[in-house]
């Protein structure tokens, strides 16, 4: 990993952080891709693909609890890291980003329902 003049850059193939880890912040994706991966019994499977501009790690900035996926970087990737303090701060300064933040988790818990439903 190395330090950029905005955000960090990780290296196609690097963890950004493992399910279970404790987290502490979220990540928006300034260049570059990711994969959410969940592990179960062993098995790894693929939640995501996330692109420029798309977010994660936000359930840290709300709950104390451990991390429920890996994200690992698809191709080299530059993340802005964003705590719970700088989060308020920007949510102070642009209302509508709350709202853009819960419509985004709306849709994740949408496609997550669809996909439970497909596998009964």
């Amino acid at each position: 990993m190395k330090a950029g003049s905005l955000g960090k850059e990780y290296l196609e193939g690097e963890i950004v952080f493992r399910q279970g880890s404790e987290g502490e912040c979220m990540f928006v994706i300034l260049e570059g891709q990711v994969e959410v991966i969940s592990e179960s019994d062993g098995k790894f499977v693929r939640i995501a693909v996330l692109d420029k501009g798309d977010f994660f790690g936000e359930m840290a900035i709300f709950q104390k609890e451990a991390r429920t996926a890996t994200i690992r970087a698809l191709a080299d990737t530059r993340l802005l890291t964003i705590d719970k303090k700088a989060f308020l701060s920007r949510i102070e300064e642009d209302p509508s980003l709350a709202f853009r933040i819960v419509e985004t988790l709306s849709r994740r818990v949408g496609k997550m329902t669809q996909a439970l439903l497909a596998k009964n």
